[in-house]
């Protein structure tokens, strides 16, 4: 068997420290590499040799909403994905679920927890929280954000960045500019996203995705706690 492999999305670097540790205690003979965005997870992903796993922050620079995760998930399908996050809304790990995650672990697990759920993973299950395992197995997003997300899941990577562009709003030439690409590419790429999320405009595509936006699902969830607070032994 060979050296199994690790790569760690993630921008903090006392969160990065703390998940390398875990990794490290979970699976001691381990490669492991890191990405600082989505753009960076990307060409790792595509570059180097397969991962084992992927463990991803979903508040990563440059993305919005779902968008990273839906990204990586449609670009690499086969590649197991543990979403590592320090909001932990019920609604955000039933979508994020939706999308075929391996798991969903809470920044505010300790060295020791996160090592245990990083082996359940490797083991072959879905790692959830303790005190959401009960509602996860009870509850499914609706149907219409369901069918929603499948359609988002449908759009090619290229359409992806192109649609996280516009929910920014961005116009067609500043997002050319943005993807060093020519603004009749651009009108392509936005006709089809139309197309398959089922709506007539920009406007109505921004709305669409707005109705399962990470940032829309977290309301009036409280701030993270301070990094220093997570990362006890």
């Amino acid at each position: 068997m060979g050296t199994t492999r690790f790569l760690i999305v993630e921008d903090h670097p006392l969160f990065l420290e703390a998940l390398e540790n875990a990794i490290s205690l979970a699976h001691p003979d381990t490669v492991i590499r890191h990405a600082n965005s989505i753009d960076a997870a990307i060409e790792v992903l595509s570059t180097a040799s397969p991962f084992d796993l992927v463990l991803l922050d979903l508040s990563m620079p440059g993305t919005t909403g779902l968008s990273g995760v839906i990204r990586i998930r449609k670009a690499f399908p086969k590649t197991p994905v543990v979403i590592v996050s320090a909001h932990q809304s019920p609604q955000i790990i039933s979508s994020v679920l939706a999308l075929g995650v391996s798991g969903y672990l809470p920044k505010s697990m300790t060295k020791s927890e996160l090592a245990q759920s990083i082996s359940e993973v490797m083991q072959g299950s879905v790692y959830l929280p303790r005190e959401y395992r009960e509602f996860a197995a009870a509850q499914q997003p609706r149907p219409a954000s369901r069918e929603l997300l499948q359609r988002i899941h449908d759009l090619t990577p290229q359409q992806l960045r192109v649609l996280d562009l516009l929910r920014s709003g961005l116009q067609n030439k500043q997002i050319a500019h943005e993807l060093k690409i020519c603004e009749t590419t651009v009108k392509v790429h936005v006709s089809e996203i139309l197309r398959k999320l089922h709506v007539l405009s920009r406007t109505n595509a921004i709305i669409e995705v707005s109705k399962i936006d990470f940032e829309n699902l977290i309301g009036e969830a409280a701030a993270p706690a301070a990094p220093s607070q997570h990362l006890s032994p």
